[in-house]
C-alpha cells in the first residue's frame, strides 16, 4: 500500500478527545537560531500548552549555538537542553541528527513532533496537522508535512521554490531504491511526526540523513502503509548557500546507502571527505571538508532508557 495523503484534523475538541492519555512533545532542534527560534517556541506554547492543552512538552535542543539561542528559546517558554550535555559519556558528534536523537532521551511523549526553528512562513495548525492522524489512526507510525516552500533570500524575499537536495538527490534515490516510498512529496521536509515506539527503535545519522532514514526505516520496519503525509499549506525558510547543500546531500546519500549496506552485511562508512572548489588568484582552490555519517544507535539499546512502554507522565 502506499504513502497516504490524509486530510488535516483541524478541531481542537476533536484531537483532545483523540489524544486522550498519550503525551506529545513538540521538540525544536536549533543552532544559531536567536532571529527565528522565539516566534517558534511562543507561537507553539501559546497555542497548543496555554490555549489548548495539547502539548506535555515544548524542548528545544540547542546544538552548540554560538549565539542567544539557548536564552531566547527559554524566555519564549521552552525547556532547553544543550546537544553536548545529554549523554555526554557516548562522545560528541553535530547535526540535526543528533538533536532529535537526544530528544529521545530527555523527553517523555508518546509521540514526538519535529519542528524546524528557522520558520519564517508558517502556521501554528501545523503541530495538529501532523498530530491529528496519529492520534486518530492507530495504523500510523510517521507523518510527514506537505507544503508549498518558497525560499527566502537575505532581505527576505521569494527566491526560487526550495527543495533542491530533495529533486536532486533523494527523490531519485527513492526512486531507484525504495520505489514504495515514490508518493512522498517532500521527503526531506524539516516537519515531522513520529511514535516514539517506532524511532526508538531505529538507528539515528547524526547529520541531515536522519528525515530519509526514519522514512526507509517505518516501512522496513512496518510497512510504506505506516507512513501518511498531510498538507500544511506554506512553509517559509532562509536561503542556503549552494557551497552548504553538498554536505546534506552527501549525509542523505549516505543514509540510504548505510541501509542497503546492512541489507549486504556490509558495514557502513562513518565519514566522508567532499571537496569543493573556488576560483582564486591563481586558479581553482580545493576545500576539502569532511562529512560525518556517524550513526547513534537504537535508543533501546543505551542503557539507562525507557521504553515507550515504560514511559509515564
Amino acid at each position: 500500500m502506499p504513502v497516504r495523503t490524509v486530510a488535516r484534523v483541524d478541531d481542537p475538541a476533536a484531537l483532545l478527545a483523540a489524544k486522550g492519555s498519550t503525551r506529545v512533545s513538540v521538540v525544536v532542534p536549533a543552532r544559531d537560531e536567536e532571529a527565528t527560534v522565539g516566534d517558534v517556541v511562543g507561537r507553539v506554547r501559546a497555542a497548543w500548552v496555554e490555549d489548548v492543552p495539547l502539548v506535555d512538552e515544548l524542548v528545544v535542543i540547542d546544538s552548540d549555538s554560538t549565539d542567544a539561542t539557548a536564552r531566547v528559546a527559554r524566555e519564549a517558554g521552552a525547556v532547553v537542553h544543550a546537544a553536548a550535555e545529554v549523554l555526554p559519556s557516548l562522545g560528541p558528534a553535530r547535526g540535526k541528527g543528533e538533536a532529535l536523537w537526544k530528544a529521545l532521551h530527555v523527553t517523555t511523549g508518546d509521540v514526538l513532533v519535529f519542528l524546524d526553528a528557522d520558520l519564517v512562513e508558517w502556521g501554528t495548525h501545523f503541530v495538529s496537522g501532523l498530530l491529528g492522524p496519529l492520534l486518530t489512526d492507530s495504523s500510523l507510525a510517521l507523518v510527514k508535512a506537505v507544503y508549498d516552500r518558497p525560499l527566502l533570500d537575505a532581505d527576505g524575499r521569494e527566491a526560487e521554490t526550495g527543495g533542491r537536495v530533495t529533486e536532486l538527490v533523494a527523490r531519485p534515490l527513492l526512486a531507484l531504491h525504495h520505489p514504495e516510498l515514490a508518493g512522498l512529496v517532500q521527503p526531506l521536509a524539516g516537519e515531522w511526526a513520529v511514535r516514539r515506539s517506532a524511532m526508538e527503535q531505529f538507528s539515528v545519522p547524526v547529520g541531515y540523513g536522519v528525515e530519509v532514514a526514519a522514512l526507509v526505516d517505518t516501512a522496513a520496519l512496518l510497512g510504506a502503509s505506516a507512513i501518511a503525509q498531510v498538507d500544511l499549506g506554506r512553509r517559509a525558510h532562509r536561503h542556503h548557500r549552494h557551497d552548504t547543500l553538498g554536505p546534506m546531500a552527501v549525509q542523505v546519500i549516505a543514509a540510504v546507502e548505510a541501509r542497503l549496506e546492512r541489507g549486504a552485511s556490509r558495514a557502513p562508512r562513518s565519514s566522508a571527505t567532499l571537496t569543493q572548489y573556488d576560483r582564486g588568484p591563481d586558479g581553482f582552490v580545493p576545500h576539502p571538508r569532511a562529512v560525518d555519517l556517524a550513526e547513534r544507535p537504537p535508543a533501546v539499546s543505551v542503557e539507562g532508557y525507557r521504553p515507550a512502554t515504560e514511559v509515564t507522565a
